[in-house]
């Protein structure tokens, strides 16, 4: 199923995408249906917001051998997490706004988790019981603050630095799918998610060991190599197969 999450007369729903249409879900995320007596919707009339609400986004860095290289880092011998804000998300389509703080921005296309219940130390073998499916996440990031700070959390906390979208994929295998970003219709990013050094699975168990993930959570799982500058004015698009494109276009503060 490919999940999506519109507004419908100010209310924020989630549909199954059909086609040209999005039937109507309710019920919990674990546990989402077809409602029975709503009818399908046209999609081209349809708002559509990012496709989860989450408390939090976690990311992992470095988790990509070749992104490791051209970083000159040493593979981490265990994944290094960060936070980023709720408020940082936007939806396909949206700006991201280059901020006056900085003056070096970059793009970094991801494959991201959608959790879909409660989850506290979970095991490996069962992370996809906990698992609602698979979206894409540009983890947008101010590079020259996050080298001054050390710390992540100013570089990549910025409102507009999580577009997320354009759906959930629920019937995706994520260990080996080709990711790509391209700025200005050029590709900048190409690679694999087997690429990755620590895995789905292996990273959801890993940070639910730390903190209790909570429906709609998200997990951005890492950037192949490839990572540069995005300025005012660029079209960027992270595109993962079997899942779709996200597009957002990067505007200059007011």
């Amino acid at each position: 199923m490919k999940i999506v999450r519109y507004l419908q007369d100010g209310v924020a729903r989630y549909g199954a995408l059909q086609n040209d249409a999005i039937a109507p879900l309710e019920g919990m995320l674990d546990a989402l249906k077809k409602s029975p007596n709503a009818k399908p919707l046209p999609s081209a009339g349809v708002k559509l917001l990012a496709p989860a609400a989450p408390s939090k986004i976690v990311a992992v860095g470095v988790n990509y051998r070749d992104h490791a290289k051209e970083m000159g880092r040493e593979l981490p011998a265990e994944p290094l997490i960060f936070i980023k804000p709720s408020t940082a998300v936007i939806a396909p389509g949206e700006p991201i706004v280059y901020p006056p703080q900085s003056s070096l921005v970059h793009y970094e296309g991801e494959l991201a988790i959608v959790i879909s219940r409660r989850a506290s130390k979970v095991s490996e073998r069962d992370a996809r019981n906990y698992v609602l499916g698979y979206t894409i996440m540009n983890d947008v990031t101010a590079r020259d603050l996050q080298r001054r700070d050390v710390q992540f959390t100013r570089g990549k906390g910025f409102d507009t630095f999580a577009p997320l979208g354009p759906l959930i994929a629920t019937d995706v295998d994520p260990r080996d799918l080709g990711i790509e970003t391209r700025v200005g219709g050029e590709v900048r990013q190409r690679g694999r998610t087997s690429d990755m050094i620590f895995a789905c699975d292996f990273v959801l168990s890993y940070i639910s060991h730390i903190m209790t993930l909570l429906p709609g959570d998200v997990i951005s799982t890492g950037t192949p190599p490839g990572v540069g500058a995005m300025q005012p004015g660029d079209f960027v698009e992270v595109e993962i197969e079997k899942i779709g494109c996200l597009t957002n276009t990067v505007i200059a503060p007011n």
